[in-house]
């Protein structure tokens, strides 16, 4: 990747007690700092689409991205009335973002089953793209999605519709959330981007053998990382004292290896694991579910910050950006911050 080609996006997250202070000056500064993308994103509270359309309004350029939009929140065409209203309110500037999250939020929040994500994934893409290229009623009798629904329970009466809103954008981008060697490979394969969480410079080669398994596939929409968009978080924190840095990130890192998932099934954990910390993940995750939360977070050692995150004095952080994160395939550096923290970053990339 030539170093002016890396763009940059503005990531607001989801909530957590409240609403995030700051956030239309720093929509702001990202879009007169000529930043690509705004994105938000949700949990088990505020959800993702309504962040977008308040703050959308007050901007004209920048994309607006869900990173991610949880599948088993909505049935697939729910979110594809979702996606097909922002883009047209936003002129055509919405990316749709989707994740399978985790057993956990999926079965314990959203009351919807977990089992056969990938197919589950599979079908709800395909749904959405149905919707939005308009060609027909729909009618969609796959495994995991009926439209109509005809089984049992209910009266019968179902018909194949077509949406009564033409989409602006049949072929408006859909982004998949993944981990794991096989999601990865899927999203290749059908959508038009990959939001990876704690992507490693270490791991590159893994994942473009795992994209290029996708893109080989028969039907894959997209052949070759040319045309293909991988949007990424990357937590930098500049400060003279590394480790000081590194504590701004551990406890989101903390959170993610020891309360994002249950001990049998955490997606983050075996990432990290994956990466060669295995004992290191199992003693945090140990830690944070015996309820010894601010222990866990200290047990994240600096290497593991330092191979997903750019933590320390400018200079450290600058050739980290040039000679480690330039060099994956990350197409879109995702940042958070202050207007001052956006400048710096921009700095940093265009310098």
């Amino acid at each position: 990747m030539a170093d002016d080609d890396l763009k940059l996006g503005l990531v607001l997250g989801y909530w957590f007690a409240g609403p995030p202070v700051g956030v239309p000056e720093a929509i702001a500064a990202a879009e007169d700092l000529g930043f690509d993308s705004v994105w938000s994103a949700e949990a088990y509270g505020s959800d993702c689409f309504t962040p977008l359309s308040w703050y959308g309004a007050a901007t004209s350029r920048l994309k607006l991205g869900t990173a991610v939009c949880q599948m088993s929140a909505r049935t697939p065409v729910a979110t594809a009335m979702s996606a097909l209203t922002l883009d047209h309110l936003s002129g055509g500037r919405f990316v749709l973002g989707l994740g399978a999250s985790g057993p956990q939020v999926v079965e314990g929040w959203y009351g919807q089953p977990y089992p056969k994500p990938l197919a589950r994934t599979r079908e709800y893409i395909e749904v959405i793209r149905r919707v939005l290229a308009r060609e027909e009623p729909l009618d969609f009798q796959g495994e995991h999605y009926q439209l109509p629904n005809r089984g049992d329970g209910t009266m019968g009466l179902g018909k194949p519709l077509k949406s009564i809103t033409h989409p602006l954008r049949a072929d408006l981008p859909i982004l998949l959330g993944a981990e794991g060697p096989k999601n990865v490979a899927l999203a290749a394969e059908i959508a038009d981007g990959w939001l990876p969480i704690f992507l490693s410079p270490e791991l590159d080669v893994h994942y473009r053998e795992c994209l290029a398994e996708g893109f080989a596939r028969p039907g894959a929409r997209h052949t070759s990382l040319d045309t293909f968009e991988i949007p990424n978080m990357v937590n930098i924190v500049v400060d003279d004292d590394v480790e000081r840095a590194a504590d701004a990130v551990r406890m989101f890192l903390g959170f993610y290896i020891g309360g994002m998932g249950a001990k049998e099934v955490n997606f983050h954990a075996n990432l990290f694991a994956r990466m060669g910390y295995g004992d290191e993940v199992e003693e945090i995750q140990d830690l944070f579910l015996a309820g010894r939360k601010d222990e866990a977070i200290k047990r994240v050692p600096l290497a593991l910050v330092e191979d997903v995150a750019m933590v320390g004095p400018l200079d450290k952080v600058r050739e980290e950006l040039d000679e480690k994160w330039r060099k994956t395939a990350m197409t879109t550096l995702l940042v958070n911050g202050t207007p001052d923290h956006l400048r710096l970053v921009a700095d940093l990339v265009r310098g």
